[in-house]
């Protein structure tokens, strides 16, 4: 299991010639919320367009880079094509506020949790109260349903099932969980 954030900043090389393309900037999700690509950082200052590397092009994934396979994985695309992401975008992910069914809130978006070669659907959740509650308390994990059906990952809230308030684990636990 992979934390998003560790994807961010990480260098991302072509395997073939050890050529640096870019680094991690964020990551590109589609309408689903399934893992679509890499947003990779982009020289030019309010630039209309954005580089990426489609997650399909992505050979491995690495705790000190990304490899990819030809430069030609890499494309250019207006900015506004990235719809959601986890940083940037017209809808973000991170610091979304995580909520019940039933109108409790269990935390905001600290981070997601995927399997890098499995269908890249998210599968676990990070959550923080704020610094302080992360200093006492520590953070939260919580499993994401077997069903996709059952969260809603809205422009302004994650919707969860009124159950998931009882299935909260300390973040430590779900290194460990598979």
């Amino acid at each position: 299991m992979i934390r998003l954030q560790q994807l961010i900043g990480l260098p991302v090389y072509v395997n073939d010639t050890g050529k640096l393309v870019g680094k991690v900037k964020d990551a590109w999700f589609d309408e689903h919320w399934q893992l679509q690509g890499l947003v990779l950082e982009f020289a030019k200052w309010f630039a209309a367009s954005v580089r990426v590397v489609k997650w399909s092009e992505v050979l491995n994934c690495g705790s000190d880079a990304i490899m990819i396979g030809n430069e030609q994985a890499v494309l250019t695309m207006k900015q506004g094509l990235v719809q959601r992401a986890f940083l940037s975008g017209i809808v973000k992910l991170k610091d979304l506020p995580v909520v019940t069914s039933a109108g409790v809130q269990l935390g905001r978006l600290s981070d997601v949790y995927f399997y890098p070669f499995q269908g890249t659907q998210i599968v676990g959740y990070e959550l923080t109260d704020g610094f302080v509650s992360d200093l006492m308390e520590g953070r939260k994990w919580l499993k994401a349903p077997g069903d996709p059906d059952e969260v809603l990952l809205g422009e302004d809230a994650i919707i969860v099932p009124a159950v998931s308030e009882s299935e909260l684990e300390p973040v430590a636990a779900s290194n460990f969980s598979e």
